[in-house]
């Protein structure tokens, strides 16, 4: 029986299909709510030195309880060293970006200087383009596959910033919100207080009258 070699077209789709699944384990998103008591922190793996780790984190109830003089929340990134590799002080939501100085476990805290608890809105996104190490050895399929790691990147660059505007969003409809209930709750006490006041003084005047009336018939 004859047999037949392989085709050079599957081996390279292969290749091509290894290479979009390389992308897809390498990328990590994550998008959590954590309530910030003192210091609360979060954790994420980057595999490999020099992955850009960028995200963004909002208060979610900065402008309904924070005070003019508020501190802000402080948030630091650690990296697996122990190094502080990354941090905003004193805000309320910021975005942040930068190179991963190696692979490891980092940390990621945020101190709340105050007792009161408050709710963050937490987005990170840690993100790997190959070189022509980490893909399969074909001249044609390299630069695709790069081509394909930073459209992906640039697409989670648009995601991350759809997430920041949404928890911003949401930010100032729960101002709006408690602002509206705040108006409510005002024009209702005038209005109470309005009643009060007038029917004090209807009881006032009628005292006042019924002793005129008393002194004029004596």
């Amino acid at each position: 029986m004859e047999t037949t070699g392989g085709n050079p077209r599957c081996g390279g789709a292969a290749y091509a299909l290894l290479g979009l699944l390389l992308l897809t384990t390498l990328t990590h998103i994550s998008a959590l709510s954590v309530t910030v008591n003192d210091v609360e922190c979060i954790y994420e793996y980057v595999l490999y030195e020099g992955d850009t780790v960028s995200g963004n984190f909002v208060v979610v109830d900065h402008d309904i309880f924070w005070s003019s003089d508020h501190p802000g929340i402080d948030f630091t990134v650690t990296s697996p060293a122990g190094n502080i590799v990354h941090t905003l002080k004193g805000t309320s939501g910021d975005k942040f970006e930068f190179k991963a100085p190696r692979s490891g476990m980092y940390k990621f805290c945020f101190h709340n200087p105050y007792s009161t608890p408050e709710t963050v809105s937490f987005y990170i996104h840690v993100g790997h383009i190959p070189t022509e190490h980490d893909l399969a050895k074909d001249e044609h399929l390299d630069p695709i596959n790069v081509k394909l790691a930073e459209l992906k990147e640039a697409l989670e660059s648009v995601t991350a910033e759809q997430k920041y505007l949404k928890a911003r969003d949401s930010r100032h409809r729960h101002t709006n919100e408690s602002t509206r209930r705040r108006v409510i709750f005002y024009t209702v006490g005038e209005y109470l207080l309005l009643a009060l006041v007038s029917g004090l003084q209807v009881v006032y005047i009628r005292r006042l009258f019924s002793k005129s009336v008393a002194y004029n018939r004596v």
